[in-house]
């Protein structure tokens, strides 16, 4: 046998045995914690869902699920701990728009790459909703647009940070409107929804979570959805689309990634419980409460919808609606 074909075996052994690992590793998994980072503080819809979630896995398997929570930087932080962690299962990111996509694609400095993470399920998103102050003289997306272009960048704007959804959200309805506006950039969206109660801004993208307090209270008005279909919590608000407001939809959402490298037979098992855990009737009824429009389905969708959404913002990029830092 010649030296090629001795490596050539050899290779080929070491895929066998590296792969065989692999598999016994999964069979075995988890047989000991796992820590899921999520990248923002404890309180928040991210915090909340992992918790839910963690609690389900760690009851079906017996192990427990400890929610990391690592803030700072937009998220970038703990998605940096998840990037860099070893592909074994123990280590797994709450994955959502800021640090997965927007930060990587939207700081010059990052110190990871969108592609820097493994997909593991799609568990589900927040449609963005408009928010005005009740005394700003406009009821439904199509009287703000007009508003908007009867009086360009005379319109303040809020979000909760240059290149956070929001902000997103605001910069997806330029593109497909053309409006100009006065972007300004709070640090969270609380600050932004106080300011627009005292009418230091005139409109905002956000949640439902975030401002149902207020909503019912009608410190604030609703005056569209950002979302293909109505949402349950607000059933008489127009949807841009219906509005006439073509591909200016923007939600929050959320999953769980894993380092690059994680092998596929681990991935596949905690999609599976996952994807179990999303159908359980209490599960189902918190993350309605969440305003949260369950997903689920396989790693290789979630792939594809986050490589949709990496594209989105890089046209936005592009466009010069969005700026790298």
């Amino acid at each position: 046998m010649n030296v090629c074909k001795r490596m050539t075996v050899a290779a080929a052994c070491l895929a066998a045995a590296t792969g065989a690992l692999a598999q016994d590793g999964a069979r075995d998994y988890p047989n000991k914690p796992v820590r899921w980072v999520v990248p923002f503080t404890p309180g928040a819809s991210n915090d909340i869902i992992a918790r839910l979630m963690g609690a389900k896995l760690g009851e079906a398997w017996g192990q427990q699920f400890i929610i990391d929570n690592r803030p700072g930087a937009g998220g970038a932080v703990g998605a940096e701990t998840v990037a860099k962690a070893s592909p074994d299962g123990y280590t797994l990111l709450l994955a959502n728009p800021g640090p997965s996509v927007n930060t990587p694609l939207l700081l010059k400095s990052s110190l990871y790459r969108v592609g820097d993470f493994m997909p593991i399920v799609f568990i589900g998103y927040a449609p963005l909703i408009i928010l005005t102050n009740p005394s700003f003289p406009v009821r439904n997306p199509r009287e703000l647009i007009d508003y908007a272009k009867a009086n360009p960048g005379k319109l303040n704007w809020g979000s909760s940070g240059n290149g956070s959804s929001l902000h997103i959200g605001l910069a997806l309805l330029q593109a497909a409107t053309g409006i100009k506006v006065q972007h300004v950039p709070y640090k969270g969206s609380g600050p932004a929804i106080t300011d627009l109660i005292a009418g230091q801004i005139q409109a905002m993208h956000t949640t439902t979570v975030s401002a149902e307090s207020q909503i019912k209270a009608g410190r604030v008005r609703v005056v569209g959805v950002a979302s293909a279909k109505r949402v349950s919590l607000l059933p008489d608000v127009p949807t841009l689309a219906e509005s006439g407001i073509k591909d200016a939809e923007a939600i929050v959402w959320f999953g769980m990634s894993g380092p690059p490298g994680l092998p596929r037979a681990i991935v596949d098992k905690l999609n599976r419980e996952v994807n179990k855990a999303l159908t359980l009737p209490d599960v189902k009824q918190r993350l309605d409460q969440l305003g949260l429009e369950v997903q689920g389905g396989t790693p290789q969708e979630f792939a594809a919808f986050i490589r949709n959404e990496a594209a989105k913002v890089s046209r936005l990029i592009k466009a010069g609606l969005l700026h790298a830092e």
